[in-house]
């Protein structure tokens, strides 16, 4: 049997030292905050290199066939096509139901809340120009899967996007990560349950915060159309507001308490601090093949995570991903951003002796409940580093290579490489 592919570990340059030793006498990984906060900082600030470009590289150099797997998929401009002219007639029927009746919440929760997640993980994938070989195609189409979202969304998303994963981690680059201040003020059980169920505004306002790249023809166009699809659709309705009202209210409901909007949380927080349901393929494989005794369950086995940095991108291999584009398979798509949705499996099979040892979840509805109620996860359960990554979509450029905001990253030379990213990628 093959052993499990060592990755490599690369350090920032002159790293800060590791703030606890291990108990076998390593140095930690962990160093301490590289921000100053108003309030005391609990994440796992770490100077080691992002895990994704060298699994890709490593990836690569064992299954070179991976390579053929990138490029556009066709079916999606029709899934597009579907959802947002299922959206739409939902709007229109709804048009005379008031927003306050059992129908009109069941249709915006059951069918709109799915189909705008939909539409938002549609946009996620179109942003890497996986539906046309073009960009302007693939604009174009990121605008149009906006509309039942209902506000202009597609073209301040993709740059955002982009340096998420150029800077996975990278305090002052990655707007998914929340702020100390955040997880301070949140950090409890009410606080976790107020984040889940509104953080759909987190993720839109968190980036303004952060940094603004610039406003370009693409964004102009996106608000005039979404505007301008509002404001007909509103006439088309003799003057009803509630098709408008229904999309917003999927919108928001795609980003609360609902399984699907489990990904947001799933993709990134680690969970390594509870005990169980996260478990990797292999792990399952093993119990399965070989069932413990009662005294050998009884027994507090250390995890073969515990010396490791908690993991920064957990995959879900559940049905929901049907719903959602395969966004489920995280590592797989922070791996290979250049392999479109219907070809994350193939690589996963192709590839199964690296993604197996992962741990992974089993149900984004379980991620939400834990999220909430176990103390041993929260919002501090993140891995942020100082250094290293690339701001995507302007913003000006620096000497100084420390990952705060409005500076423009360089990745290195060897960045540039043949290792799962097209260039057209990170073109504007």
């Amino acid at each position: 049997m093959a052993s499990t592919p060592q990755l490599r570990v690369a350090a920032a340059k002159n790293p800060p030292k590791a703030s606890k030793p291990q108990q076998d006498g390593e140095p930690s990984t962990r160093i301490p905050p590289a921000e100053t906060a108003s309030v005391e900082d609990h994440f796992f600030w770490t100077y080691t290199e992002e895990p994704h470009r060298s699994r890709r590289q490593a990836i690569i150099k064992a299954h070179p066939e991976v390579t053929k797997l990138c490029g556009p998929e066709p079916l999606t401009k029709y899934v597009v096509l579907g959802v947002v002219s299922l959206q739409i007639c939902c709007a229109y029927l709804l048009r005379n139901t008031s927003m306050f009746s059992w129908r009109f919440f069941l249709t915006a929760y059951v069918i709109g809340a799915t189909s705008n997640q939909n539409l938002f993980l549609a946009i996620h994938e179109i942003s890497h120009n996986l539906a046309f070989r073009s960009p302007l195609a693939n604009r174009l189409l990121a605008i149009f899967a906006n509309l039942p979202i209902g506000l202009p969304y597609s073209a301040a998303f993709r740059p955002y996007h982009l340096t998420h994963h150029k800077s996975l981690g990278v305090a002052g680059l990655d707007t998914d990560l929340p702020t100390a201040v955040e997880a301070f003020i949140l950090n409890s059980l009410l606080g976790k349950a107020f984040f889940c169920t509104f953080q759909i505004f987190f993720y839109a306002v968190r980036p303004m915060f952060v940094y603004s790249p610039p406003f370009t023809l693409i964004h102009l166009l996106n608000l005039v159309i979404q505007l301008s699809f509002d404001y007909a659709l509103t006439r088309f309705c003799n003057g009803s507001l509630q098709p408008v009202l229904y999309l917003l209210f999927s919108s928001f409901l795609a980003g609360s308490l609902h399984p699907c909007a489990g990904h947001f949380i799933a993709e990134h927080y680690f969970f390594s601090n509870v005990q169980h349901g996260t478990e990797s393929i292999q792990e399952h494989k093993l119990l399965a093949k070989e069932k413990a005794s009662d005294q050998e369950r009884e027994k507090k086995t250390p995890h073969p995570l515990d010396s490791l940095p908690p993991p920064e991108t957990y995959s879900y291999y559940g049905p929901l991903n049907i719903f959602t584009y395969n966004v489920g398979l995280h590592n797989e798509h922070h791996d290979f951003p250049a392999i479109p949705w219907t070809r994350l499996h193939a690589l996963h099979r192709i590839a199964k002796e690296f993604y197996e040892p992962l741990p992974c979840h089993r149900s984004w509805v379980w991620v939400i409940w834990t999220f909430i109620l176990d103390k041993n996860v929260g919002m501090w359960c993140r891995v942020k580093r100082a250094q290293g990554g690339r701001l995507v979509g302007g913003g000006g450029s620096t000497k100084n290579s420390n990952g705060r905001a409005g500076e423009c990253m360089s990745a290195g030379p060897d960045e540039a490489g043949d290792d799962g990213w097209k260039e057209s990628e990170i073109q504007n």
